[in-house]
């Protein structure tokens, strides 16, 4: 019963029947500013990528890594998709992934769509983003920093993206002690980041590796040049 209540991803009745719709409507306002600001980002080029992006998350998203007896974790992709696409192209890219997971494999309800696109979508790409533009110097430095910043982005918005689940449970949540909420996920969700960076930093690693100019982050003078100097 404990590991159900604190899954991130969030199954139907987690949360009473107001608060999912009051995060339904962030999730929609959120949702329709990033569709307005990612045609800025999309163009010939970078909308494939977009859709790679979505398939890769939805795809490893199916797949659960162990954290502790009894818990499991899966990637949230935040930072990962905000990195390559940016933040308005990623949330969107998770949303979708969000959207497909409840209607075709019931992986989060229905009801709590709202709850969890706020959450992985919304906050945990944009978090990540944050992190990995206030480290963008390092990241053009080295392909190590590159690696360095992939890592602590995906795990604060990891363990960010957690809180938002607390206080959605503070606000209409029942059957456990907000105390006990915080500690689980904020324990469970600080291990789980090892994983999601670690899988986000090779993916960002890989694709830097073969084409640097499709990597958001990296846009902009001497990235190409950066990235080949510190792969020799």
């Amino acid at each position: 019963m404990t590991t159900d209540v604190v899954a991130m991803h969030m199954s139907d009745g987690i949360v009473n029947a107001p608060v999912s719709l009051a995060f339904g409507v962030v999730a929609i306002v959120g949702l329709a500013v990033c569709v307005a600001r990612a045609r800025r980002d999309l163009d010939d080029r970078t909308a494939p990528l977009a859709g790679l992006v979505a398939a890769f998350v939805f795809a490893v998203q199916m797949l659960n890594f162990p954290v502790l007896p009894g818990v499991s974790g899966h990637l949230l992709g935040g930072a990962l998709t905000a990195i390559l696409v940016g933040p308005y192209v990623g949330a969107l890219c998770v949303a979708i992934v969000l959207v497909l997971q409840a209607l075709l494999f019931a992986d989060g309800g229905l009801s709590a769509l709202g709850t969890n696109i706020t959450n992985m979508a919304l906050i945990g790409t944009f978090v990540g983003f944050a992190v990995a533009v206030a480290m963008r110097p390092l990241a053009r430095r080295s392909r190590a920093g590159l690696l360095l910043t992939a890592f602590v982005a995906a795990w604060v918005n990891t363990v960010v993206a957690s809180m938002g689940f607390v206080l959605e449970y503070a606000l209409g949540g029942q059957g456990l002690a907000l105390g006990t909420v915080f500690g689980l996920m904020a324990g469970f969700h600080a291990l789980i980041g090892i994983g999601e960076g670690v899988i986000t930093a090779l993916t960002v690693g890989a694709v830097a590796a073969v084409r640097p100019d499709l990597v958001y982050l990296l846009r902009g003078e001497r990235t190409t040049l950066t990235i080949k100097e510190s792969a020799r």
